[in-house]
């Protein structure tokens, strides 16, 4: 199963008139169970791209199906943002509940589920990003720290059992505690649950050390889209569309001009110590 997006063009509308197209013709498949990172110049189409993906933003030419669910059919539309989970930059402006329980609960509630499965997912969900429930459930989601009301927030989507969970810049905010912790939630939601991340970011090192697949936006067109290692082997041409590179693969550039050959398709830091031990163990 996966989400495949065919010709998929759209343009907004301001006064009347058709904007230049936002996204152009794009062609692409994601595949079940992979970490997708999403990368791109502000205003190459990354966030108008994700509101296709449950039929927040309608398809006016070409189609987005989810496990063969065609979102240019309204009927469909409801059935597939069942599949499709989306968080939003700083979600927790979206929390609104006198507690978190009832805040996480508010999807399952819509979803006209019986009081039992509810309060089952509600526990589910909360286990899954790390907040107590005997601790959290009964506490204002306004007490809790930044990180902490993130995670509510992602709550509140997870109860909805997701297939695919989308976030725009989930870290966004976030002390690098916060980060690391949102990066290893999204990390466990994939071992555990199989569940494919779709996530946009700024940061080329959370891409390059989490992502299974990249894909580069440029002017609203698929510029690149294969593994990180290949992604960011093409650092020149990144950089010539603004965007930058991961520290890792700059460090291999700088040592690369200094005559110490390492592969260019190195990005990951665990792959550089690997290579750094055994140019050790050779030398």
């Amino acid at each position: 199963m996966s989400i495949e997006i065919n010709h998929l063009t759209f343009a907004y509308t301001q006064g009347g008139k058709k904007l230049e197209p936002t996204l152009n013709d794009l062609t692409f498949t994601i595949e079940e169970g992979h970490f997708l990172g999403i990368i791109g110049h502000t205003g190459s189409g990354k966030s108008t791209f994700i509101k296709h993906l449950n039929g927040l933003l309608p398809c006016e030419k070409g189609t987005v199906k989810v496990d063969g669910l065609d979102l240019s059919e309204k009927s469909e539309r409801k059935k597939v943002r069942a599949l499709v989970g989306v968080v939003f930059q700083y979600p927790e402006y979206q929390l609104f509940a006198e507690t978190v329980a009832e805040d996480v609960a508010f999807g399952p509630k819509n979803m006209k589920l019986d009081e039992e499965e509810i309060n089952a997912r509600v526990t589910e969900a909360m286990h899954l990003v790390g907040l107590d429930p005997d601790r959290f459930s009964s506490r204002s989601p306004f007490d809790l720290s930044g990180g902490e009301r993130r995670r509510a927030a992602i709550a509140g989507v997870l109860s909805m059992r997701p297939k695919y969970l989308v976030l725009d810049e989930p870290m966004a905010g976030l002390d690098p505690l916060g980060r690391r912790e949102i990066l290893a939630l999204l990390e466990k939601l994939r071992a555990e649950s199989g569940c494919t991340i779709i996530m946009i970011s700024h940061s080329m090192d959370d891409i390059a050390n989490h992502a299974t697949q990249v894909l580069v936006l440029e002017k609203g067109a698929v510029c690149m889209y294969d593994t990180p290692e290949n992604v960011f082997s093409h650092a020149e041409e990144l950089q010539s569309i603004g965007l930058s590179v991961p520290n890792v693969t700059q460090i291999c550039i700088e040592l690369n001009k200094r005559g110490v050959a390492i592969p260019s398709s190195i990005c990951k830091e665990d792959a550089f110590i690997e290579w750094f031990r055994e140019e050790k163990a050779h030398a």
